[in-house]
């Protein structure tokens, strides 16, 4: 007796008894309308012997496409639809046709396994340092920036044509009291976003040619056998690594100073009304050299750095018994100090390079400075030594 299970759609799994399930066309349900959407279709094969009967006889023949009636009005042999054996056998073989080689398809080399990893968590480390030092550096900056505009208004204000011989500041509190009643307490911040941005290219660069110079000029340098060279290469890497980045940021920290130092109170009272229009001006005034004015003291005022920094860091380590194992309040101690001291040794640099950047849109009678040697010795003669040092404290 033939058993057939429905499967869904037009077909039936039906089996003789004692004989292999084949799948077969099912009629369909009584009163139930033919289902616009042909679903998969198969056909019983032809009994083998007239003694064996097909499982499949006594049910209704699915109705024929539209191509295989028109086939058999010309006498053409109908196509028939493949079994579901087809359909596995063209899915392996796709599957075939797309497998990878095995050199290609095959693990990875041991030394490749090690080395991927091992980039990829760099890179990762490197993003989540960098990220976590921007934010760190715009929360920083943006809290001290108060203080750096009070100090670069007293280190410029001799060479700004806003501020009057009679309207100079007096000194750090004279100046603190009188920004925010001249110009608004917000004015304090001007120039800061300059700074905030200029930190990650800097950081950037400095990663992507630190160890590059370090590798040029201290590469087979011992540093207990061969102090002295060690200390020529730190300064010449050091000052070739700062001189790279400021090439690319050079323009940002000369429109943060020219921005700090505009004191206008708002409007048509201001040279600039921002750090685009600051960087257009100077560009269409004095081309590309005008957002370099002062760069090669401040080349200078980096590898003066590096050298008081080092210098007395090697010093005092040198003079304590046992470097290895200092307590970190000491540390702590001399760092700050080595810091105080390098910074005060680079402060002359720092100051001649801002009044260098005030030159900068400036024509004929205007210009104070004919070059940074003419800087050097204007304000020696005219202001003394410790003009050098102004708002140094600060």
């Amino acid at each position: 007796m033939r058993r057939c299970a429905p499967y869904g759609g037009r077909l039936a799994r039906c089996a003789l008894p004692g004989a292999a399930a084949v799948w077969c066309p099912r009629p369909p349900l009584p009163g139930a309308a033919d289902s616009p959407r042909p679903g998969p279709r198969a056909m019983c094969p032809p009994p083998a012997a007239a003694a064996a009967p097909s499982p499949c006889s006594g049910h209704a023949p699915l109705p024929q496409p539209m191509g295989e009636r028109d086939a058999a009005a010309r006498g053409a042999p109908a196509h028939v639809p493949a079994p579901p054996l087809y359909k596995a056998a063209i899915s392996a073989a796709r599957s075939a046709a797309f497998r990878l080689p095995p050199r290609l398809a095959g693990p990875a080399s041991p030394r490749l396994a090690r080395r991927l990893p091992t980039m990829t968590d760099a890179a990762v480390s490197f993003a989540k340092d960098f990220l976590a030092g921007g934010v760190a550096a715009a929360i920083s900056k943006t809290a001290v920036a108060p203080i750096e505009r009070v100090k670069l208004l007293l280190q410029v204000q001799h060479a700004s044509k806003q501020i009057a011989a009679d309207k100079q500041y007096k000194g750090i509190i004279d100046c603190v009291v009188r920004i925010p009643r001249e110009q608004g307490v917000l004015s304090f911040w001007r120039g800061n976003l300059a700074n905030v941005i200029r930190y990650f290219p800097t950081q950037a660069l400095n990663f992507a040619f630190k160890d590059k110079y370090k590798q040029i000029f201290l590469g087979g340098v011992d540093k207990r056998t061969q102090f002295w060279r060690y200390f020529a290469g730190n300064l010449a890497s050091g000052g070739a690594a700062g001189a790279t980045s400021l090439c690319f940021v050079y323009p940002l920290d000369f429109a943060r100073t020219r921005l700090a130092a505009d004191v206008g109170k708002a409007g048509a009272d201001r040279e600039f009304s921002g750090l685009g229009d600051c960087l257009v001006k100077i560009f269409r005034s004095d081309g590309l050299r005008g957002l370099y004015q002062g760069f090669s003291v401040s080349v200078q005022g980096i590898i003066i750095y590096r050298a008081a920094y080092f210098g007395i860091y090697d010093t005092a380590k040198g003079m304590l018994p046992d470097p290895k194992n200092t307590h970190i309040v000491v540390s702590w101690m001399i760092a700050q100090t080595v810091t105080a001291v390098a910074g005060l040794t680079s402060y002359p640099f720092d100051t001649v390079r801002r009044r260098m950047m005030m030159q900068s849109g400036r024509k004929g009678s205007d210009i104070m400075y004919t070059g940074t040697i003419d800087c050097w010795r204007k304000i020696a003669r005219d202001e003394g030594s410790k003009a050098f040092f102004k708002a140094a404290a600060a």
